[in-house]
């Protein structure tokens, strides 16, 4: 009988052990199998924006580099956070209490430097469309790196004041050998909330917003120059296609951002402790890393020359001379 308790701990010679997650045989097998396919598809899609901004000299604009940056952060929450997640699932975590701290500060800081890009995007989307004159000399490569290295270094430290006590007492929130939690206050909770998670969406919301009602206004302005019957339908549909892209734009990117973190940030509203752990993997962490599978399809996958991009890399036309110089636009 001790044998077999003892077979159910993490480390069977001490009495403060874990116990081992045990669940029923076909729902691992089903866990396994959709988080590791949502892994897999993660890199994948991530990867293919990664190649094809990176290799056709084309597609190297200000709005490309910030696409590049968060399909980069995006890849890691696949490569390396989803894959450890997937096995720390039906396991005792034995790398440690300080690699247990690494993990989820390095867990949080990909996190929020994917959302301080999807600002940056928002950001260059409404200058764009509402100083289009002015966009060439506000937005440059040059600038546009520099707001992604200081938004990333922002999120660096940000995450580290946030997480300051669990880096100096490792293991602070485990309740037993073998587990890797982190438990972070309430009142930590409600400041990550509002920069993470409020201040975001309000940005984002308003800049869309903005943009929504500039390129209405636009289309219409053109509209009413046509005089011509025929001229002046062309001109209702091109308004309504407009309204249905930017609306379309605003909708997902709304949509999903609330919806991949609503959960994990419930704690924060209700005023209680955030605690993070295997056990809640599937529903609060796993769904806010699941973004990282849906950004490349908001930002990239509905752009033309990204499917043009995917057919030549598929069929090894990169590997071609000159390919990079190919007209991708």
């Amino acid at each position: 009988m001790e044998t077999s308790e003892g077979a159910e701990l993490c480390f069977p010679q001490l009495n403060s052990s874990c116990k081992k997650p045990t669940h029923a045989y076909t729902e691992v097998m089903l866990i396994y199998f959709l988080l590791s396919f949502i892994s897999l598809i993660t890199v994948a899609l991530n990867l293919l924006v990664i190649i094809s901004i990176s290799h056709f000299r084309q597609l190297h604009t200000p709005t490309n580099l910030l696409i590049l940056s968060l399909a980069v952060l995006d890849l890691l929450v696949g490569l390396l956070l989803m894959p450890v997640e997937i096995i720390y699932l039906e396991a005792c975590w034995f790398l440690g209490d300080g690699l247990c701290t690494v993990y989820y500060v390095a867990d949080y800081i990909i996190t929020s430097a994917s959302v301080a890009n999807m600002v940056l995007i928002s950001a260059d989307r409404y200058i764009a469309i509402c100083d289009p004159l002015h966009y060439p000399n506000k937005v440059t490569k040059k600038r546009t790196q520099i707001c992604v290295c200081f938004s990333c270094v922002c999120c660096v430290f940000y995450r580290i004041l946030l997480l300051n006590d669990h880096l100096e007492k490792p293991g602070r929130s485990n309740s037993c050998f073998g587990e890797c939690v982190v438990v972070i206050h309430y009142i930590a909770g409600v400041v990550d909330l509002v920069f993470t998670f409020i201040i975001p969406i309000t940005v984002i919301i308003v800049l869309y917003m903005r943009v929504f009602l500039v390129a209405v206004s636009q289309a219409r302005a053109m509209r009413s120059h046509i005089t011509a019957l025929t001229a002046q339908r062309s001109g209702t549909v091109t308004v309504k296609k407009t309204e249905m892209k930017a609306a379309r734009t605003l909708g997902i990117v709304v949509v999903v951002f609330l919806f991949c973190f609503c959960p994990y940030f419930y704690p924060a509203l209700s005023g209680v402790d955030t605690s993070v752990d295997a056990s809640s993997a599937i529903f609060d962490t796993w769904l806010a890393h699941f973004k990282s599978c849906l950004n490349p399809v908001i930002y990239a996958f509905f752009y033309p020359w990204f499917r043009r991009s995917i057919k030549l890399i598929l069929t090894l036309q990169i590997l071609k001379p000159g390919s990079r110089d190919v007209k991708i636009l």
